[in-house]
């Protein structure tokens, strides 16, 4: 007798229930998805005791003709691939055919449909997986879904689910997700008979205010680049409005929302240099590349995506948002043109395409940096001559001996005020305040800057392109730390030899199982050198030489800058603090330090008027 047996058509769909829906929230994404791909304007969601008691989906879609109605609920039976050649470049959002099948095996399912060219509507129904004949129904146009006691036969699954106003929670967030991506669609939430959320009709700007309110909206940048057939656009939070959580992330491929690794670092690594490590970002984010460029059939919730040139798309996210927050406020220098395209998107050799007009370098804010008359420096300061290098700077001076010079700011200038043409964008100072921030007056009205933060950042950009001027200075080990190697660290510090000598290191294999490290970079002498060693090899095989050493790099940096800026309560001149505020026009990120604190921020003469009730 034979242990092997074929399982029941109703138990293989319970158990692809088990991956496809989860929650109410993941059988509400399943049919939005379904209504979009079906061409719906106008997207109707009805839910009861948050979507456990009842789904209802209504749309202006399409429809489904009468003969396919049953076909629909069927596993396996979709309209959207028929070969492989299709699935290897799908656009569509759905492709299984898994979607309503699952679902009608675990709830109460109707399906009513009508089609363009019927005369009527059509209606089927499913339950423990027996699908009903179709019959005459009464619907204007489009598909009603309704899903009925969600895991009413198989209540091991529904003792998982939360409370309603829980499950309606994730419901809503579904809904978010897709109306970001999907701005061309309309879209109404109602709960228990009451409308919760209406979004109309919108381009994708007005539907991330309508959804994530006016305040990260003013708190945003604004980006849209593009290189080759890559292109990123959408909205990127500064890192004051930065969060405790990931519930303010939004990133979308081909308009489908995923939660991709390789993304999710990029952008991390992007937000690195001006945000807390226990912080999180938020954004909006939409890449677009021709669908042949990424695999979406890696998990039945097709969140997850794989990309065929990862490392390329890794480094296009990662420049375009680091240009993005590196601009002043006000859009100080360029954005820059020549982001590179992977050479797979290229159809060649590796090589450089130009931005599109879409550049957010476009933007219609006033330039950090107009042109103005440059102020002269000269004459002494109270603490020291203008040339020569003020107590703070001894340690950046040790570490950057031989290197090219970093501009103090701290020397003392001169200006008339009646020769300056325009008054620089921060102003002139005024006065000092508590030995901590700087008062200063611009065109706008008042300028409060956080002198340590600002000279902060404007250390570490500094030293950073000091650094990148020279060659990184090598520092053999007495002793080499030896330590047993996986054969992925193997393979990749064999490969990757020759330019880890040129980054400072040098790995070298010492039998078929173990890797020594016998030099690192001087500025990382002090470091866990098996540790260092070993988190470098992963980050090259996972995101590229330059990525992996950027981040060790700019920790070292970051951590130099904070112990060479000027500390609060020092007593600084007023040609220093305007010297100091110079220097942050010419600096990239200068709007927050390297821990993400803003560093300055504007009380315009109107904002003034408020406090004091003048003209009411």
């Amino acid at each position: 007798m034979s242990d092997i047996h074929l399982l029941p058509d109703l138990l293989v769909s319970q158990i692809a229930a088990g991956e496809v829906v989860e929650r109410p929230a993941s059988a509400v994404k399943e049919l939005l998805e379904n209504s979009l791909d079906a061409g719906s304007r106008d997207i109707r969601l009805d839910l009861e005791e948050g979507g456990i008691k009842l789904i209802r989906l209504s749309d202006d879609g399409n429809g489904i003709a009468q003969d396919d109605l049953k076909l629909a609920l069927t596993r396996h039976a979709t309209s959207k691939i028929a070969s492989l050649d299709d699935l290897e470049r799908v656009a569509s959002l759905g492709f299984r055919g898994e979607a309503l099948a699952s679902i009608a095996s675990v709830a109460r399912l109707t399906l009513t449909s009508r089609s363009a060219d019927a005369a009527h509507a059509w209606k089927v129904g499913a339950l423990d997986g027996k699908l009903h004949s179709p019959e005459p129904a009464a619907l204007a146009r489009g598909t009603v879904v309704e899903v009925r006691d969600l895991f009413f036969n198989t209540p091991a699954r529904r003792k998982f689910l939360k409370s309603p106003p829980t499950e309606f929670a994730h419901c809503d967030e579904a809904l978010r997700r897709v109306a970001l991506s999907h701005p061309e669609c309309a879209f109404t939430l109602a709960h228990n008979g009451r409308v919760s959320k209406r979004l109309a009709v919108a381009d994708w700007q007005a539907r991330a205010l309508d959804i994530l309110g006016e305040g990260f909206a003013a708190a945003a940048r604004t980006l849209d680049e593009s290189a080759g057939p890559l292109r990123l656009y959408g909205l990127a939070g500064l890192p004051a409005y930065s969060r405790a959580g990931r519930d303010a992330q939004y990133l979308f491929v081909n308009g489908r929302f995923v939660r991709d690794k390789l993304l999710s670092h990029a952008v991390r690594e992007a937000y690195r240099d001006v945000l807390h490590h226990e912080r999180h970002p938020a954004y909006v984010l939409f890449l677009e590349l021709p669908p042949e460029g990424v695999d979406v059939n890696v998990h039945p919730a097709k969140t997850e995506v794989r990309f065929r040139d990862g490392r390329g798309v890794h480094q296009f996210v990662l420049h375009v948002l680091e240009r993005a927050l590196g601009a002043g406020r006000e859009k100080g220098a360029e954005m820059g043109a020549g982001v590179s395209a992977p050479a797979f998107f290229k159809g060649g050799p590796a090589g450089d395409f130009p931005l599109s007009p879409r550049s957010s370098s476009q933007s219609s804010q006033p330039a950090l940096n107009p042109p103005y008359p440059p102020l002269q420096r000269g004459g002494n300061t109270p603490a020291h001559r203008a040339n020569e290098p003020a107590p703070y700077y001894q340690m950046v001076a040790e570490a950057l001996a031989g290197t090219s010079e970093i501009r103090n700011p701290k020397s003392e200038i001169e200006y008339p005020q009646s020769e300056i043409a325009e008054t620089p964008p921060l102003g002139y100072a005024l006065a000092q305040l508590s030995g901590i921030y700087i008062l200063a007056e611009n065109a706008h009205g008042l300028i409060v800057v956080d002198m340590h933060a600002a000279h902060e950042r404007i250390l570490y950009e500094q030293i950073k392109t000091a650094f990148d001027a020279r060659v990184v200075a090598s520092q053999p080990l007495l002793i080499p730390v030896v330590f047993a190697a996986t054969g992925l660290e193997m393979a990749t510090a064999e490969e990757a030899g020759a330019a880890l000598l040129e980054m400072g290191f040098e790995i070298a294999p010492v039998s078929p199982t173990h890797l020594a490290l016998r030099a690192v970079p001087a500025m990382l002498k002090d470091a866990d050198g098996e540790r260092l060693a070993r988190e470098l090899l992963k980050d090259i095989h996972e995101f590229g030489l330059s990525g992996a050493m950027h981040a060790r790099r700019n920790e070292l940096l970051a951590t130099l800058a904070c112990h060479g800026a000027v500390r609060a309560n020092r007593r600084l001149s007023v040609p220093e603090m305007n010297a100091l505020l110079r220097d942050m026009e010419g600096t990239l990120r200068a709007d927050q330090c390297n821990h993400g604190r803003p560093t300055w921020f504007q009380l315009t003469l109107s904002d003034l008027d408020k406090f004091f009730m003048r003209g009411q």
